[in-house]
C-alpha cells in the first residue's frame, strides 16, 4: 500500500515537472519580442507612415519636421530613407522566426520530407497571395503584375529555408557571401549601358524585362523592384535573420542573454561598416537590392531586434507590448484586409464629423489617427477571438 503511494506521488511530481519544463520551453520558443517589432514594423504600412507626415505638416517651417517627413517616403533611386527598411525588416523578422519554427516542428516529430513540404508550400502560397494582392481576380492577365511584395517575401524565404535546413552554419556563410559578391559582380561586369547601376541599365531589369512574366511596375514595362534576378540577394536578408534566431535560440549555459544582445549590436556594426564600404563601388538601392543596401539594413534590422529582444525578453518589460502584437500576429492579414476592405470609409464614419471642425492640417492628423485605430481596433477583435492568418 505505501509503495503504491510512493510510485502514484513520484509520477505526479514528475508529469508536473515535465508540464513546467514544457511550459518554459514554449516561452522560450515564443520570443515576444519578434511579435512586437514585426507589429512595429507592420504599423509603418497600417498607416503610421501617414500619420507622422500629417504631424510634420503641423510644422511647416521646422526642418527636423521636413526631414521626419521625407523619411516616410521611398527614395527614387540610390539611396536610404526610413520607408526602404520596412520591407527588408519584415523579411528579416520572417527568418529569425524559422529556427524556432523548426525546432518545434522537430520537437513534434515532424519529418524533414513534412518540414520541407511546408516550406514550400508556405513560400508558394505567398506567391499566390501577393498575385491575388495585385488583382488576380480581375482576370485581367495581360496587365496583372506577377512580382509583389509577398512573392519576394515567399521566394526569398523559402529558399533561404530550404538552404537552411541543407547546409551546416559555416556553409551558410559561404553561400550569403557569394550571392551577394556573385550579385554584385554579375551587375557590374555585364553591362547594359554606360551607367550598370541605373535605372535604364541595370541587368535586374533586363532580365525581367525577358523572363518575368506579367506587368513590370515602372517605367512602361522596363523594370520591377520586386523581379527574379534581384530576389537572389534578398535571400541573403533571409538568412541573415535565420542567422540570428539560431543564435538567439544557443541555451544561456553557453552564452548569457546579456552578451548575446551584446554580440548582436556588435554584429550590426559590423554589417553597417561593411554596407557603408560597399557603397562606395555599388551603391545603396533598394529597388535593386543591392549587396550594400542587404547589409545595412540588415544591421539596422539586428540593432532593432537586439534592442527589443532585451527590453522585452531578456528584462521582462512585457505590458507594453500588446499595441504591437495585435498587429505584428497578423501582421499579412492587415496587409491584404487594406486592399479588400475599405478602412478609410471607416474611419471616416466614426472621425470624419470630428476632422471636419479643425483646420485641414488637423484634420489630416485626425483622419490618420482614426485610419489607424480602425485597422487596430479590427485586429483586436481578431486577437480576441483567437484568429490568425498563418501561411
Amino acid at each position: 500500500m505505501y509503495c503504491s503511494q510512493y510510485v502514484l506521488h513520484l509520477h505526479i511530481e514528475l508529469t508536473a515537472k515535465n508540464e513546467k519544463m514544457k511550459s518554459d520551453f514554449n516561452k522560450k520558443e515564443r520570443l515576444l519580442s519578434l511579435d512586437t517589432l514585426r507589429g512595429f514594423d507592420m504599423l509603418f504600412i497600417m498607416g503610421l507612415s501617414g500619420w507622422v507626415v500629417s504631424l510634420c505638416g503641423l510644422f511647416p517651417s521646422s526642418g527636423f519636421m521636413a526631414w521626419l517627413s521625407s523619411q516616410m517616403q521611398h527614395v527614387e533611386w540610390n539611396g536610404l530613407s526610413h520607408h526602404d527598411t520596412i520591407f527588408p525588416l519584415f523579411l528579416f523578422i520572417a527568418g529569425i522566426s524559422f529556427p524556432f519554427s523548426i525546432a518545434k516542428q522537430r520537437a513534434k516529430g515532424k519529418t524533414e520530407m513534412q518540414i520541407l513540404t511546408k516550406v514550400i508550400k508556405r513560400g508558394l502560397v505567398l506567391v499566390l497571395l501577393g498575385m491575388v494582392y495585385n488583382g488576380l481576380f480581375k482576370l485581367d492577365f495581360a496587365n496583372l503584375r506577377c512580382a509583389s511584395v509577398l512573392g519576394r517575401i515567399g521566394l526569398a524565404w523559402m529558399f533561404s529555408a530550404l538552404l537552411f535546413m541543407k547546409f551546416k552554419p559555416k556553409a551558410l556563410a559561404v553561400i550569403a557571401a557569394v550571392i551577394l559578391i556573385g550579385y554584385w559582380l554579375l551587375l557590374w561586369l555585364i553591362p547594359g549601358g554606360p551607367d550598370t547601376y541605373s535605372f535604364e541599365n541595370n541587368l535586374a531589369g533586363a532580365v525581367d524585362r525577358v523572363l518575368l512574366p506579367g506587368k513590370l511596375i515602372y517605367g512602361d514595362n522596363h523594370f520591377d523592384p520586386e523581379g527574379l534576378l534581384s530576389a537572389l540577394p534578398a535571400i541573403v536578408t533571409a538568412m541573415l535573420g535565420m542567422f540570428t534566431g539560431q543564435f538567439v535560440r544557443i541555451p544561456g549555459d553557453k552564452i548569457t542573454e546579456n552578451r548575446k544582445v551584446l554580440y548582436m549590436f556588435a554584429a550590426a556594426v559590423a554589417l553597417l561598416v561593411t554596407g557603408l564600404l560597399w557603397s562606395y563601388v555599388f551603391p545603396v538601392n533598394k529597388m535593386l537590392w543591392s549587396s550594400s543596401f542587404v547589409c545595412v539594413v540588415a544591421a539596422y534590422s539586428l540593432f532593432l531586434f537586439a534592442l527589443f529582444y532585451y527590453i522585452v525578453d531578456v528584462k521582462g518589460y512585457r505590458k507594453w507590448t500588446l499595441f504591437f502584437r495585435v498587429v505584428g500576429m497578423n501582421s499579412i492579414t492587415i496587409y491584404l484586409a487594406q486592399r479588400v476592405i475599405n478602412f478609410n470609409q471607416a474611419s471616416n464614419f466614426f472621425f470624419g464629423g470630428l476632422a471636419a471642425t479643425f483646420p485641414e492640417a488637423w484634420a489630416h492628423l485626425i483622419n490618420n489617427t482614426g485610419y489607424i485605430v480602425v485597422c487596430w481596433l479590427f485586429l483586436y477583435f481578431l486577437y480576441k477571438k483567437n484568429v490568425f492568418l498563418k501561411v
